[in-house]
């Protein structure tokens, strides 16, 4: 059983662009977010639930406007939701406990690192960096940058 849960509390600490995002499904202006031309290491949790979601190694600069990864850190956290909203039928992807709108995935990423891009709302996100993993709780993830220099957060 999983530890990260979505709390009422939770959700009353939300901004109204984090709450239009994660509960209303909405998206976020593209280039004019939080994440999208981070490079830090680290890893990306879920705004509402804490529960991880994408690392750093997995990001990638797709030119869309919004964080881009090549797959989730934990498959089993992130779920696939068909989206047949605004005339389009695409794929939504929502964390698994928090029951967050991300964003959605789409098969055109690289195809070196498996195809996929899951194009992510920066709002839906909260970044614990490298330097700070053990100390926010996630110390488990450390062993995913044995290869990075650990470096202190901005």
């Amino acid at each position: 059983m999983s530890n990260y849960r979505k709390t009422p509390e939770a959700v009353s600490r939300l901004t109204p662009e984090q709450f239009r995002v994660t509960q209303e499904a909405a998206t976020e202006r593209p280039f004019d977010n939080l994440y999208h031309a981070s490079k830090a290491p680290g890893l990306y949790v879920d705004i509402v639930s804490g529960e991880p979601l994408f690392s750093s190694l997995d990001k990638f600069d797709s030119g869309c406007g919004w964080p881009s990864f090549t797959r989730p850190v934990q498959s089993e956290h992130v779920l696939e939701k068909r989206d047949s909203s605004h005339g389009m039928i695409r794929t939504e992807v929502r964390s698994r406990d928090g029951d967050s709108h991300l964003g959605h995935v789409f098969p055109d990423g690289p195809r070196e690192a498996g195809g996929l891009r899951y194009c992510i709302n920066s709002a839906s996100l909260r970044f614990i960096p490298l330097d700070q993993l053990e100390n926010e709780g996630y110390g488990d993830y450390r062993e995913l940058f044995s290869n990075v220099k650990q470096e202190p957060a901005a």
